[in-house]
């Protein structure tokens, strides 16, 4: 029989890397009432699974990720992170924010040393290390330039990098690559499949797109539109890996799954439009 710590390693090992159970978030307006942002909301997101979530703007995605990152606690409900409670700050999450997260007054390599530097590692082996992270998104021959002569898709780059050099467990990426044109997010999408391909940690990613969330995700998750927003659908995306970005996008399997999930979303969408019109 299983000593104690053996039965919990065992635990650990089969729990979520991320468990959501009946998570609320309830915010105090400034009249005095009460806002219900999220609702009763559960989601698990197994070891090395890439889960996306869509829904309407302002119906609590980017409220979900934060309570996943321990930035704010939820006001009813349990968060867990690979089966041990979340109460306090996520350090096995790397966070990557729509907005650039860069120094603008470091060069692209200190942006990426700096995780490592902060944390203990010399200044030498950071920067040696941070250079290799470099050359894997493709900016290998880019370490001394500053953010300002970066374009939008090069600062991804160097924002992913300076949060995969840690090496988390989880990453947290709130709709990323939404600033950045077309062609460039698609450059992004597979730039980062092919990165998590080679070390699948546990992704949860927010995103307006239907498309980049079933041509990056093994799961689609829908919430509706707010106040008190819900998760109302949860599909499997049954399309084989390695994909393409533009070449997933001709399968049928994925225009199958569009309108299906389409079919759900398009009326949450427009209530939260409508929502935000005053209507």
């Amino acid at each position: 029989m299983a000593d104690g710590a053996t039965a919990a390693a065992r635990r650990t090992a089969q729990a979520a890397a991320v468990a959501l159970d009946r998570v609320s978030v309830a915010f105090r307006l400034a009249n005095g009432s009460l806002y219900t942002a999220v609702e009763r909301a559960t989601l698990n997101v197994a070891d090395g699974e890439f889960v996306a979530i869509v829904g309407p703007t302002g119906c609590g995605k980017s409220t979900l990720l934060n309570i996943a990152a321990g930035l704010m606690p939820p006001s009813a409900g349990r968060v867990d992170i690979f089966g041990e409670p979340l109460n306090a700050l996520n350090r096995q999450a790397g966070y990557l924010f729509q907005a650039d997260a860069l120094f603008p007054w470091k060069t692209a390599l200190e942006n990426v040393a700096i995780g490592l530097e902060t944390a203990g590692t010399p200044s030498g082996e950071a920067r040696e290390r941070a250079q290799a992270w470099l050359t894997r998104v493709g900016l290998g021959s880019f370490g001394d330039r500053y953010p300002h002569m970066l374009s939008g898709g090069q600062r991804k780059r160097v924002g992913l990098a300076q949060v995969l050099i840690r090496d988390p467990k989880i990453l947290l990426m709130d709709e990323p690559f939404g600033p950045l044109d077309a062609q460039t997010r698609q450059i992004m999408g597979n730039l980062l499949l092919d990165l998590w391909s080679a070390d699948r940690k546990a992704v949860l990613f927010i995103t307006h797109d239907l498309e980049e969330a079933i041509a990056l995700s093994d799961r689609v998750v829908i919430m509706s539109a707010g106040p008190a927003a819900r998760i109302i659908g949860d599909w499997r995306v049954k399309i084989a890996r390695p994909r393409d970005i533009s070449e997933v996008k001709l399968d049928a399997k994925f225009h199958e799954l569009h309108r299906e999930i389409w079919h759900t979303l398009k009326a949450e969408v427009i209530k939260g439009y409508e929502q935000t019109e005053g209507g």
